[in-house]
């Protein structure tokens, strides 16, 4: 007798390709036709579908409806939840918090997975959204957090009661990142990690992510070797900061390279793993670099210390550009020391963030109290 295919609704700010985006286009290709996903993009933007596989079990449906507008939007998608039935929804972040507000009344099993926040809310939670989600949230018996910090803010201010929070870790293909760098790419950028000492990190090119302040730490950075910054990732700062590089002086010394469908054939070539972030919770690129047997500098952001193996703690400090670059500096001369710090946070990601951990826990959260 067949099993029958549970139906999953997937409600995000934006399905446009970021982390949750590509954590769900692993799940859904990884876990089978046991599921059936059915996503929603509250912004229209659907682009994260690349990320799938042609026969990951997978609909994306449009909805048109004018934001801001909660008299008509609310009486919408309260007909479209009812519409599709699903055995289980599941929403993402502040962007979707209306998606719990209308279950309320005729609850549909709910998680809710919140991770992380924008700019404007990294010094301070904002009220009005406190009170919102604790009001949205009042029935969803399950919300989801992807790091200690967040279990924090999630227990202590937004005051939800910690049986119903729950800290899963993201997870990574340690196998996919850990190999020897691609030599085309190499040649083709000019990189050589035997003479060059190659920073690097990958992320989004936007305001939060801070890269003025690796560009200005880079600046600051003395070394025996050549040194070379290499960005991997694309977004609406990246012509701002190329026009820094220049204006700093090191516009011969920083690649960006914009969006790299596969980073794993380059990220194994870095010396150093750098992080800048005003605001993370657990950063995929940190895993990545885990994964490859990188050693990372960063400041200290979300869970970023905590993530790293025991040695590599002490060069994710600070929250400045100076505590970055001092955090790279006791790095850049010494391959050797690199080398021992990347092998243990290799181990590490072996041991806590390997991928079959991470599809064995969503399994069981998929799975269950339906």
């Amino acid at each position: 007798m067949s099993r029958e295919v549970i139906r999953l609704l997937h409600v995000f700010s934006t399905f446009a390709v970021g982390g949750p985006q590509s954590r769900f286009a692993t799940l859904a290709n990884a876990l089978g036709n046991k599921y059936h996903h059915q996503v929603i993009a509250m912004d229209g933007r659907y682009h994260a579908a690349k990320l799938l596989d042609h026969d990951a079990p997978v609909t994306c449906i449009p909805l048109n409806y004018e934001k801001g507008n909660a008299r008509t939007s609310l009486p919408l998608f309260r007909h479209t939840l009812k519409q599709i039935n699903p055995h289980r929804l599941i929403t993402y972040n502040w962007g979707s918090i209306e998606w719990g507000l209308i279950n309320l009344w005729r609850p549909i099993p709910h998680v809710h997975l919140e991770e992380g926040f924008g700019p404007e809310e990294i010094h301070s939670q904002i009220p009005r959204r406190v009170w919102m989600r604790r009001l949205a949230l009042s029935r969803t018996p399950t919300i989801m957090v992807p790091s200690h910090h967040l279990y924090d803010i999630a227990t202590k201010i937004w005051r939800f009661p910690a049986k119903r929070v729950h800290y899963l870790p993201n997870g990574v293909n340690i196998d996919r990142f850990h190999h020897q760098p691609d030599a085309t790419l190499l040649q083709r950028w000019q990189l050589d990690p035997e003479q060059q000492c190659i920073i690097g990190t990958v992320t989004a090119l936007r305001a939060e992510k801070n890269l003025s302040r690796l560009l200005r730490a880079f600046t600051e950075l003395k070394s025996n070797r050549p040194l070379r910054l290499v960005i991997i990732g694309d977004g609406p700062m990246r012509a701002t900061l190329e026009s820094e590089a220049q204006q700093l002086g090191i516009a011969d010394q920083v690649l960006f390279l914009g969006h790299m469908d596969q980073p794993e054939h380059l990220i194994s070539a870095f010396q150093i793993y750098a992080l800048s972030s005003d605001t993370e919770q657990m950063p995929l690129g940190i895993l990545e670099a885990m994964a490859a047997g990188v050693a990372v500098a960063s400041v200290d952001v979300g869970d970023v210390r905590r993530m790293v193996s025991e040695p590599n703690q002490s060069y994710v400090s600070g929250t400045d550009n100076n505590a970055l670059c001092q955090n790279l500096n006791r790095l850049i001369d010494d391959p050797a020391l690199c080398n021992q710090l990347g092998l243990a946070n290799h181990e590490k990601a072996m041991q806590e963030y390997d991928l079959k951990l991470m599809l064995s826990r969503y399994d069981a959260l998929f799975s269950t109290n339906r």
